[in-house]
C-alpha cells in the first residue's frame, strides 16, 4: 500500500546511529556523561523513537561514550522495532524504571558523573531521581541537551522527510475520496467523514490518525477545534464546514484542514473565504529559507486587520513525530528565528465567527534551499 520504498535494517540502524552521533557531540561539548529520555503515560517524549525507533513506553539512556540502552515496557515490541546497543526490559527490575536506569548507568564509564533528565520532569519525580541516583549529579535544565534534541527534530533528515511525504500522500488520497463521496451523497454526517479517515489511513499502511479528527458542520465550525471532535450532525451542510485531520506513517504525521463551502453564501461568508485564501497565498511566499518566521505571521495578521478581522491562533507549527513541534509560526517567535531547509511547517490561516461559521485552509510545507514544497493538497472546496 505504501508509496515509499522500505529501508533495510542496516539503513535504519545507520539513520539512528548518525542521529545519536550528532547528539553525543553536543553531550561532549556540555560535559554530560549520560542522558535519560522517558516516554510513558506521565510524559510522552518522541526523542526515544527519534534516537532508536522504539514506538512508545520506554526509557532510553545514551552515554557520552556512545552506548545506547533501551529499557522498554514491552520487550517483544522493542526487539522488533528498536535499534539500540542493548535492550533491558523493565520486568527485570519489577517494572521500576528508576532502578533499571540506575543499573544501566552503573555499567557505563563516567568522568564527571553528570546525568541529564528531561526539563519536563515534575519536581517530585526529580527528587526521586536524585534519591535513587545519589552517586550522580542529576541535572534537569531548561536549556540543556534535551532542548538540543528538540532542535535536531526541528529540521528533518532525508528519512523523516520521506515519512512525512508518505503521510501527506495518503492524506491527499483521503481528501480525494472525501470529495468524491460528498458529491455522490455518501458522506452525510461528521461521523461519516471521520470514520472514513480512520478506515482509509489504516488501509494505506498508516499507524493511526495524527490526532482526534475534527469534523464540524456549519453549526460548529466557528470553533478553532470543535468539541466534541465530531458528532452525528450533517456534514457538509449548507454554509461553511471544516475537516481537520492528519495521518501517521512510521511515526510521522501530516496535518491538513479542508473547508467545504456549500450552497448560497452570504457576502460576509464569501468575504472570509476570500481573506483566508489571500492570507494563504501571500504567506506561502514567505515560507522560505532565512525569512524570519514572525514575518509570515505578521503578514497574515496584517491582511485580516485591514478587513477588521483577527485570527485567534498562530499561522502554523512544525510537524513530525508530534503534531505540534517547533518552530511555531506566530508573532511571538524570536526575532532571530528563521525558516531553515528541512523544516516541515503547517500554513493554516483561519477566521471564525459564531454567526458565519469558520474557514481554515491548512497544508504542510517543506522549506527547501530554493523556496518551498507544498506537500499536501488541501483546499477550500466550493459546492453548489
Amino acid at each position: 500500500m505504501s508509496g515509499m520504498k522500505e529501508k533495510t535494517k542496516d539503513q535504519l540502524a545507520k539513520i539512528y546511529s548518525d542521529r545519536r552521533a550528532r547528539f553525543i557531540e553536543k553531550m561532549k561539548a556540555e560535559k554530560i556523561d549520560a542522558v535519560v529520555f522517558e516516554d510513558n503515560e506521565d510524559h510522552r517524549d518522541p526523542s526515544v523513537r527519534y534516537f532508536c525507533g522504539h514506538p512508545s513506553d520506554a526509557a532510553l539512556v545514551i552515554s557520552q561514550a556512545g552506548t545506547c540502552v533501551l529499557i522498554p515496557w514491552d520487550e517483544n515490541l522493542a526487539r522488533q522495532n528498536a535499534f539500540a546497543d542493548k535492550i533491558i526490559p523493565s520486568t527485570r527490575y519489577e517494572r521500576n524504571t528508576l532502578r533499571a536506569i540506575k543499573a544501566v548507568l552503573g555499567t557505563m564509564k563516567f568522568t564527571s558523573q553528570k546525568v541529564e533528565i528531561s526539563p519536563a520532569t515534575s519536581y517530585p519525580k526529580f527528587l526521586e531521581y536524585v534519591d535513587e541516583l545519589n552517586a550522580y549529579d542529576v541535572l534537569c535544565k531548561e536549556k540543556g541537551v534535551h532542548s538540543y534534541a528538540e532542535q535536531m527534530r526541528e529540521t528533518k533528515d532525508e528519512y523523516e522527510i520521506e515519512c512525512v511525504k508518505e503521510a501527506a500522500r495518503v492524506g491527499d488520497l483521503i481528501i480525494e475520496q472525501i470529495e468524491k463521496q460528498i458529491k455522490a451523497g455518501k458522506i452525510k454526517t461528521e461521523t461519516d467523514a471521520a470514520l472514513l479517515i480512520e478506515r482509509e489511513c489504516r488501509a494505506h499502511g498508516c499507524e493511526r490518525t495524527g490526532f482526534d479528527t475534527l469534523a464540524a458542520g456549519p453549526e460548529r465550525s466557528f470553533a478553532i477545534h470543535a468539541f466534541p471532535g465530531y458528532t452525528a450532525a450533517a456534514w457538509p451542510a449548507k454554509g461553511l464546514s471544516i475537516l481537520d485531520f492528519g495521518v501517521v506513517y512510521k511515526g510521522y504525521t501530516s496535518d491538513t484542514t479542508l473547508t467545504v463551502a456549500k450552497g448560497k453564501l452570504s457576502p460576509e461568508q464569501k468575504e472570509i473565504l476570500g481573506l483566508v485564501q489571500k492570507a494563504y497565498d501571500e504567506c506561502l511566499e514567505l515560507y522560505k529559507k532565512d525569512v524570519p518566521i514572525k514575518a509570515a505571521a505578521a503578514k497574515a495578521d496584517e491582511i485580516f486587520a485591514k478587513a477588521r478581522r483577527s485570527m485567534p491562533h498562530g499561522l502554523g507549527h512544525g510537524i513530525g513525530l508530534q503534531i505540534h513541534e517547533s518552530p511555531f509560526v506566530r508573532q511571538r517567535a524570536e526575532p532571530e528565528a528563521v525558516f531553515k531547509p528541512g523544516m516541515i511547517v503547517t500554513l493554516e490561516p483561519g477566521l471564525y465567527d459564531p454567526d458565519l461559521g469558520g474557514v481554515r485552509l491548512e497544508n504542510d510545507v517543506l522549506i527547501t534551499e530554493d523556496g518551498n514544497e507544498v506537500l499536501t493538497k488541501s483546499k477550500i472546496l466550493v459546492l453548489d
